[in-house]
This record gives C-alpha cells, sequence and structure tokens, in this order.
C-alpha cells in the first residue's frame, strides 16, 4: 500500500474536467436566468396588484437560496471531507436538478394557490443548499486530481465555467427576445439546465475518489469533529479567505449590477443596457484561464493581489468616466476591464485556499467561507449600491463600494501563505 503523499494523483481528462465544473456553472446559468426574469417569475407564483410588490416577492424568494448555501457549505463540505468528494458530488448535482426541476415545472399560483408558493420556496431552499456544497468538494477534487504544476489552470475552469454558463444564458435571452422569454422562455431556460444535468451524474460516478487515505480518521468521525479541527487550527486562514472572497464577490455583483447601473443611473437604452452582460461573459470566460496560467508560472499570491490592487486604483477613475461619457461603449469596456481583473485574481483565489489547508478539512473550509461570503455579499451589494445612490445622490457609490472592499482584499491577500508547490497530498498544518 502506497502512503499518501507518494500515491500518483488519478488522470483527470477534459470530460472529468467538464463533469466537475458543470456545478459552478449550473450555479451562475440559474443565478443569470433568475436575475433576467425575476418579474416573470414573480407575476408567476406572486401575483399582486401591485408589480412592485409581486417583483419583490421574486427577489425575496431568490434570496432564500442564499440563507441555505451556509448550511450546505457546513454539511455538504464537511460530508466530502469524512466520506469522499465524488459521493459529495453526486449528490449537489442531483440536488440541484432538483430544486431546478421544482422551479421550472410547477404550474403557477392561478393553477396551484398557495402550493406553488410552497414548492418553489423548497426548490429555492434544495438549490441553495445544493450551491453551497457544491465549490469545496468539486474544488478539492480539481486541485488533487490535476498535475502539481497545472493546479492552477486547472482550478481555474471552476471560475471560467461560470462566465461560460452567464454568457450562454444572456445570448439565448436576447435571441428569443422580451416576449417570449417573459411568457414560457424562462422555463425553457432553466429546463436547457437540467438536460446537462444527467450528463454530469453519470461521468461524476464514473470518476476516482480523490480523497485518499490521507485524511486523519480522528477527524473523520463526524461533521463536529471536522468543523472543530477546522475552526481550531485553521481560524486565522479563514478570517482571511472570507475577506479575500468578499472582495472578489462584490466585484462581481457590482459587474452583474452593471445593466441596472446603465439604464437607471446612466440614461442608456434597454437594448443598451441588456447588452452589458456580454461583455461581463466575456472577460469572465478568457481571462480566469489566464489568471490560472499566471498562478501556476508566478505564484497564488502575485496573482491574487495585484488584479486586486489595480482594480482598487481603477474603481473611482472608470466610474468617473463612465459617468462624464455615459455610452454603451464606456460601459462596456470599463464591465470588461473590471471583470477581467477580477476573474484574473478569482482563479488565483480559488486554488490557494484548497491548497492552504490539509486535505482532512479541505472541502469543508473552501466550502463554508465561500458559502457565507457569497450569502452575504453576493445577495446584498446590488441592494446596497442602488440603497446608496438613491440615499445620498452619489453616483459613485458603487465605485467607493468596490474600493473599499478591494483594500480589504488586497490586504488580505498579503498576509495569506504562498501555496505554489506546495504539497497537498499530505495533511500538514497551513505554513505560513
Amino acid at each position: 500500500m502506497h502512503s499518501p503523499a507518494s500515491a500518483a494523483p488519478p488522470r483527470l481528462d477534459r470530460k472529468a474536467v467538464g463533469a466537475v465544473v458543470l456545478g459552478n456553472a449550473l450555479e451562475f446559468y440559474d443565478f443569470t436566468i433568475y436575475a433576467f426574469f425575476a418579474k416573470s417569475i414573480g407575476a408567476t407564483f406572486f401575483p399582486s396588484d401591485s408589480p412592485t410588490d409581486s417583483l419583490l416577492a421574486s427577489l425575496a424568494l431568490f434570496g432564500i437560496g442564499y440563507v441555505m448555501r451556509p448550511v450546505g457549505g457546513v454539511l455538504i463540505g464537511a460530508f466530502a471531507d469524512r466520506a469522499g468528494r465524488k459521493p459529495a458530488m453526486l449528490i449537489t448535482i442531483a440536488l440541484m436538478a432538483v430544486g431546478m426541476l421544482m422551479l421550472a415545472a410547477c404550474p403557477g399560483t392561478a393553477v396551484l394557490g398557495v402550493w406553488a408558493q410552497v414548492i418553489v420556496i423548497a426548490g429555492r431552499l434544495i438549490q441553495g443548499l445544493a450551491l453551497g456544497g457544491e465549490v469545496g468538494p468539486s474544488t478539492a477534487f480539481l486541485i488533487e486530481a490535476a498535475p502539481a504544476r497545472h493546479r492552477g489552470f486547472v482550478a481555474s475552469w471552476q471560475i471560467a465555467s461560470q462566465g461560460c454558463a452567464a454568457l450562454f444564458a444572456t445570448v439565448l435571452t436576447l435571441v428569443l427576445g422580451d416576449t417570449a422569454m417573459a411568457d414560457w422562455g424562462w422555463r425553457l431556460m432553466f429546463g436547457l439546465g437540467l438536460l446537462v444535468v444527467p450528463v454530469g451524474l453519470v461521468i461524476r460516478s464514473h470518476l476516482p475518489e480523490t480523497a485518499g487515505e490521507g485524511h486523519d480518521p480522528a477527524a473523520a468521525d463526524s461533521t463536529g469533529a471536522v468543523l472543530g479541527r477546522l475552526l481550531r487550527q485553521h481560524g486565522r486562514m479563514l478570517g482571511l479567505t472570507f475577506l479575500v472572497i468578499a472582495a472578489s464577490t462584490v466585484s462581481n455583483a457590482v459587474g452583474t449590477n452593471m445593466p441596472v447601473y446603465a439604464g437607471a443611473t446612466l440614461g442608456l437604452s434597454e437594448m443598451a443596457a441588456n447588452a452589458v452582460p456580454i461583455a461581463l461573459g466575456l472577460a469572465s470566460v478568457i481571462f480566469p484561464l489566464l489568471g490560472g496560467w499566471l498562478a501556476d508560472r508566478f505564484g497564488r499570491k502575485p496573482v491574487m493581489i495585484w488584479p486586486r490592487a489595480l482594480i482598487l486604483l481603477l474603481a473611482v477613475p472608470t466610474f468617473l468616466w463612465m459617468l462624464g461619457s455615459p455610452s454603451a461603449y464606456s460601459v462596456y469596456a470599463v464591465t470588461f476591464l473590471l471583470s477581467a481583473l477580477s476573474s484574473v485574481n478569482a482563479a488565483a483565489i480559488i486554488v490557494a485556499i484548497p491548497e492552504a489547508l490539509p486535505r482532512a478539512v479541505r472541502s469543508a473550509g473552501l466550502s463554508i467561507v465561500y458559502a457565507l461570503s457569497v450569502s452575504i455579499f453576493g445577495g446584498s451589494t446590488n441592494y446596497v449600491v442602488n440603497w446608496l445612490i438613491a440615499a445620498t445622490g452619489d453616483r459613485m457609490a458603487p465605485a467607493y463600494y468596490l474600493a473599499a472592499f478591494s483594500l480589504v482584499g488586497t490586504v488580505a491577500a498579503l498576509l495569506l501563505p504562498e501555496t505554489r508547490g506546495r504539497d497537498i497530498h499530505v495533511d500538514t498544518a497551513t505554513r505560513r
């Protein structure tokens, strides 16, 4: 029997990578669809004489999913450290499918009455649970199975897959048109997402297990034991990574808010505003892969620090340019630039955090900090920046908010260890 340190990682082909990153892709696909069609979903399941009340109810339904993410991060992340990455990944993708199906196939309130609302709320809770537990096991699998020299690039597909999904959803929405999408198209969009789930389940079921023999049996006795070890031995690491992910999450949220900012604040046409996510998606497909390659070549810390520091320096000047020259060109250019820098930064983050943690708590650690950060800041940033604009009358509010979090993220990244070249197949305490 070989020791974990000497055991060769399993072979990781393109099909396996695709099956693993599918969960993250579905997350952003679902997010994009819901963001575009919150009004239609609200009218279907929360009809009201007031369109505003219906929309707010729909947005509340969207937010419910965020509530369950930390729960999924704890339960499924720790399960992956106890039982293995493969069973955890099978659970998350199956739960995602159930949640999406409940929303896509559920008749409206006009047919089922209040039971329609119960069904879709339950579906969103299931989705939130699954998404909270997805990133830890899947990323742990990728870095444990990838060749050591290419771990950054392989893990960066987690981020690139999100951009691919968001771009696909955006383009399909523009092709089908507003009327069709409002009437039935949003159900079709969820259905298309469901079509890839069986493929993901089949391929994931044939993946090798990467958790190996190196986890500490005492730490794997229970979820509580995994969490206890994580908090006792790696509390500082968790705090710093939470701040780094928070800065990345705020960047993403400011980017997804750009269509609203372009229309409501800059006065661009609806057509110009609706095309903004294309710039966001293009940058989110290309630049994570560049970030992963750079992280493999130059180290994780430089790629976490410098793009975030550039966002800190550029946030205010770029928003000033948009306000001084409001046009589709300026909005697309700023969206692309900030998204590109954030994507490069995110690719280094997604590999550095699990590399810094021992295998016995790797999945739980990443799942928990990611789910907490996305739940708190992913669910609130769009509301906060638009509230700040309304409350202060200062149209620069998103830039200030983004710059503040980028400062925090830069400082936190400076304090994290460099993990390139670390032997991740042995359970050693985090080294500085």
